[in-house]
């Protein structure tokens, strides 16, 4: 059975202080951003405390918290939870044991669960096995390090588009494709039957520093929010 799915402009906050994540949050959610992304680079740098005053500015907002847990799963997910995030990151790297503890934390809790593909030997398994030990949505991920590596030695550099049609037919849950795609190839991602958009670098963090761009970003980022949500509801799959 398909159901649709308005497609979600999600902002990746890959800042390293609260008051700039905040600000560009406002400037975001101006824009019409849906959800916020505490990155983990934030994460890091302001732990619950960030997620929290994120919540408490933003009472009614969806905020992501990427963990990017790979041990430790209950308790990263309750703490989390309590600090006022809606979603968690889990690898699908870690243990099977690892992804259940957060499945298990977001059912007692009341969060939903993205499990991430990032380094998986086979990304299309990789997120069929996720969305089997009960994620709610699917990021497929090709990372900062292998990108910046691969291209530092003249290699290709593989993108999340390569495989994202296998990975969105795979799976029955949303599916949403990170690393290194410009921002024409992020609002396209619909097209291709993933309907969460991540916007982060190079439109709205400076990859290279960890601050907020500089330039017309709201403006900029309001046209990618109304392409997005002009694209129409995208089918997803809910039952195999």
């Amino acid at each position: 059975m398909l159901d649709r799915m308005r497609p979600v402009v999600q902002i990746s906050l890959d800042l390293t202080e609260i008051g700039e994540a905040i600000r560009t949050a406002e400037m975001a959610l101006r824009a019409g951003v849906d959800w916020l992304e505490a990155g983990t680079p934030l994460i890091l740098a302001e732990g619950l405390r960030g997620v929290r005053a994120l919540r408490e500015r933003f009472p009614s907002t969806p905020i992501v918290a990427d963990l990017k847990t790979m041990d430790g799963g209950y308790l990263e997910t309750e703490m989390m939870a309590k600090a006022g995030a809606n979603l968690v990151v889990v690898m699908a790297r870690a243990h099977e044991e690892t992804i259940r503890a957060v499945v298990k934390a977001g059912h007692d809790f009341g969060i939903q669960v993205m499990g991430d593909n990032l380094a998986s030997e086979d990304m299309v398994a990789a997120a069929r096995r996720l969305e089997e030990l009960g994620c709610d949505y699917i990021v497929h991920h090709v990372g900062y390090d292998e990108r910046r590596g691969l291209a530092a030695r003249g290699l290709p550099v593989p993108s999340p588009l390569d495989r994202l049609r296998e990975v969105v037919a795979a799976v029955s849950v949303p599916v949403q494709a990170v690393g290194g795609l410009s921002i024409d190839q992020a609002v396209r991602t619909p097209e291709y039957g993933a309907p969460l958009v991540v916007i982060g670098a190079p439109l709205v963090i400076d990859s290279e520093a960890f601050r907020t761009a500089s330039g017309h970003v709201e403006e900029s980022l309001r046209l990618v929010c109304e392409k997005v949500h002009a694209y129409g509801d995208v089918p997803v799959k809910k039952e195999r």
